[in-house]
């Protein structure tokens, strides 16, 4: 397991292909000309017990939009924020309560488009030290923490699939204890697995 957080930096240097969330569904067509509105989310990576763990949120149930669903803190790019990684680091802060001075950025996964329309980039930071976790009220129902040595097997993920639009649609997920993280979620943690050489 790779202990230091310049093996991190190393790793998302690496050249990839963007992601969607239709990476599984080759038969769906997407329209030309579509616009995709900018969002960032951040994969916080924290030491625990000598390793090293991804935080994640599971949403509230009364949101309009994918309540209680799996995610990482995040969302859309507002005007005031000067780059993705400072809306990453803001949302995080919003949602969860990191500090933004305790998290050190190492690179980003690239963009991943979803079937809600964002264009959505995930930013890798490694936090400093532990911090006081205060879920946003009425957005977050749970902050909890998953083993990246899990996550890093793509053994581990599954595909699995639903009736979306009239067609079957094919999904990633990566089932953990009493979590069920699959969609786009899943999909980003997938292409953190491919990006790490462990």
């Amino acid at each position: 397991m790779p202990e230091t957080i310049d093996h991190f930096r190393l790793q998302l240097t690496k050249a990839r292909e963007p992601s969607s969330d239709y990476d599984l569904n080759p038969d769906i067509s997407l329209p030309e000309g579509r616009k995709l509105r900018a969002a960032a989310v951040l994969l916080p990576l924290i030491q625990r017990d000598g390793a090293w763990h991804v935080i994640l949120t599971m949403r509230s149930s009364a949101l309009k939009h994918h309540p209680g669903q799996i995610a990482f803190p995040g969302g859309k790019q507002d005007d005031n924020d000067a780059d993705l990684v400072a809306t990453a680091l803001r949302e995080a802060e919003e949602e969860i309560g990191l500090p933004k001075s305790n998290v050190e950025v190492v690179g980003d996964l690239g963009a991943h488009e979803t079937v809600t329309g964002f264009t959505v980039t995930p930013i890798v930071g490694v936090l400093k030290g532990p911090f006081d976790i205060r879920p946003e009220t009425g957005e977050v129902a749970e902050v909890f923490h998953v083993p990246l040595d899990f996550l890093a097997k793509p053994e581990n993920f599954k595909v699995q699939s639903r009736r979306w639009r009239g067609k079957q649609r094919h999904y990633y997920t990566i089932p953990y204890g009493p979590y069920y993280i699959w969609g786009a979620t899943a999909r980003m943690l997938r292409a953190f697995a491919d990006t790490l050489d462990w």
